[in-house]
């Protein structure tokens, strides 16, 4: 084969429809991949299994598939999908209940092992791989990031349809790329080439332009957004498109935006396949939206897999509200002062104790920019309010006290159309690693065995020493780090990352010399309670900073309305940064 066509038609559970339609019908690809989980999915599939045997799946695939399986038949396009959630059976009979109505034979294939709920007794000596704290005693979900080799042994088994539990979102493309061309455990290069290809595509859209730091030059398109496509070759390298017709925009940087993704070290990206380094890749566009990426280079991975603990840890609530007029700013931050001193007074009566964490943001005030905020005379704001508790009780008084705000507190204050807010579990992340002999994989119930490989025990990766620029001399001109750079940012837990891309090679020892870890730190200080690290990334002309403890916990324990960094990037695209002015006069 002399390449192999992969579509990605979803980045997450509830991602539209129209995704997985449009590549199929298109006939522009070989293998249809659905990327539906993350951490806090887990957890709730995981609490639903709990309720009823049946769930723990993402029931959105039974009718997206069985929708196209006419045409997925038709065509002979493959479909691998983490779907499976923690009940990959479950997902399995729904499907083929759907298609034996429709008198559609497809094979499926379901990929096991993963889910370790059951055995956590067994690890429970086991430490939080990040704080060494000890894991959950009662864990909701327990799961295993599994690698690609299983899907492509289920494959080459004659599978029409793969359907996983967790697995690394990227094994959902490297799988069918190992299956096609044949690739072996060792060639780490190819490996970590089609991880690559699989983490651009993963998040869907991300990759044709959406989310692009320059939005106005896809904006146009939002409502008709392509999905991509990564036209995979032998050697790794590949070339991201997508529909012809469709809208969106692939070009090197808004390519390159999704490789930074939730990436630490890119150096050292560690997958269960493959010690991935991506620190000179070449990003380069070949046509019309078409871009061609190669460079990657891998080691030995880990003996480890890498494994998603969560567990609840006592309730959460959140109320919003609108506040407006002259001093809307100080009359929100007033009035949710009020509700908790009105709460705590109530909860010290019961004795219910005090809250674990509570957390107030004015959103329209620039709350998320902290000291850099310039906005504190706006005249309507969202006051959010959100807390944790151990006792639900705590927060069903909570829930009732923050109405009365409505007639008791600021004028202006509105917008409690939805009524008193819900408490909730709150679900906290852990992640651990346990030894890969632990884990053992099944396909369609039946054992697998992986094929031997090297591992490496010590994944440290030795500096190249980078040849530092020297700054021009002269007149310098303030501008903000979006004149200069583009930017993406992500989660992983409770860390966040930021890729910073220079937009112009020349502007790199700019960004080198004044957008250090420290001064990233600063301009966070309102959010980051860890260390901030600053990878160099000079394939792509740019710089990842990783930054612990940024988060509030991370996406499915934080507070927060931004709880998995989404808008990081465009919070520091405002840094400001002293550039010589004969880097930004016109050139001829």
């Amino acid at each position: 084969m002399r390449s192999l066509r992969i579509g990605c038609g979803a980045g997450f559970w509830g991602d539209s429809a129209e995704g997985p339609r449009q590549l199929v019908r298109s006939g522009e690809i070989d293998v249809l991949v659905l990327d539906y989980l993350a951490e806090i999915t887990m957890s709730l599939l995981a609490r639903a299994r709990t309720k009823d045997p049946a769930a723990g799946y993402a029931t959105d695939l039974p009718g997206v598939l069985s929708a196209l399986a006419e045409d997925l038949k038709a065509r002979g396009i493959r479909v691998v999908t983490n779907a499976g959630g923690v009940n990959p059976q479950a997902c399995k009979a729904a499907l083929e209940e759907k298609l034996a109505a429709q008198g559609i034979a497809l094979k499926i294939a379901i990929v096991t092992g993963d889910d370790l709920l059951p055995r956590a007794a067994e690890f429970a000596q086991l430490r939080e791989m990040f704080s060494n704290e000890a894991l959950p005693a009662k864990p909701w979900s327990f799961n295993a990031y599994l690698g690609a080799f299983p899907i492509a042994a289920a494959l080459a088994g004659g599978a029409d349809i793969v359907i996983t539990g967790r697995c690394v979102d990227s094994a959902l493309a490297l799988g069918p790329l190992i299956h096609a061309f044949g690739w072996t455990a060792t060639d780490y290069d190819r490996l970590s080439a089609g991880s690559l290809a699989g983490h651009v595509i993963e998040c869907g859209v991300q990759a044709t332009g959406g989310l692009a730091t320059d939005w106005e030059a896809v904006v146009a398109d939002w409502d008709h957004m392509g999905f991509p496509i990564a036209i995979c070759e032998p050697d790794g390298s590949f070339v991201l498109t997508k529909p012809t017709g469709t809208g969106g925009r692939v070009a090197p940087e808004t390519v390159a935006e999704q490789i930074v993704y939730e990436v630490g070290d890119p150096a050292a990206y560690l997958l269960p396949d493959v010690s991935c380094d991506w620190r000179d890749l070449r990003v380069e566009a070949v046509g019309p939206d078409r871009v061609r990426v190669s460079g990657a280079r891998g080691r030995p991975p880990s003996p480890y897999y890498k494994c998603s603990v969560t567990a609840q840890e006592g309730f959460r609530c959140a109320t919003t509200m609108m506040v407006g007029g002259v001093d809307a700013v100080r009359k929100a931050e007033a009035v949710g002062a009020a509700v908790l001193a009105r709460t705590r007074r109530m909860f010290a009566a019961q004795n219910l104790g005090d809250y674990l964490r509570t957390n107030i943001e004015v959103l329209g005030a620039e709350s998320n920019w902290g000291a850099h905020a310039r906005r504190g005379d706006t005249r309507e704001v969202i006051l959010k309010i959100a807390v944790q508790h151990a006792d639900k009780r705590a927060l069903e008084i909570f829930s009732r006290e923050c109405i009365p705000a409505a007639t008791a507190m600021a004028q202006g204050l509105t917008g409690f159309a939805g009524g008193r807010p819900t408490p909730s579990p709150l679900v906290r992340l852990w992640s651990c690693l346990v030894p890969k002999a632990a884990v053992p994989i099944q396909i369609d119930a039946q054992p697998w065995s992986p094929p031997p490989i090297e591992v490496a025990d010590d994944l440290s990766v030795k500096a190249v020493p980078v040849v530092v620029e020297p700054m021009p001399t002269g007149r310098t001109r303030r501008v903000r780090l979006i004149d200069l750079a583009y930017g993406r940012s992500g989660d992983k837990g409770d860390a966040a990352n930021i890729g910073v891309l220079a937009r112009r090679a020349e502007f790199v020892p700019v960004l080198r010399e004044q957008l250090t870890a420290a001064a990233v730190k600063d301009w966070f200080a309102h959010f980051v309670i860890g260390a901030v690290e600053r990878y160099e990334w000079p394939g792509l002309q740019g710089f990842n900073f990783l930054m612990q403890g940024a988060l509030g916990g991370g996406g499915i324990a934080s507070l927060r309305h931004d709880p998995q960094g989404k808008m990081f990037a465009q919070i520091l695209m405002d840094f400001p940064l002293d550039v010589p002015e004969a880097l930004i006069e016109p050139r001829a």
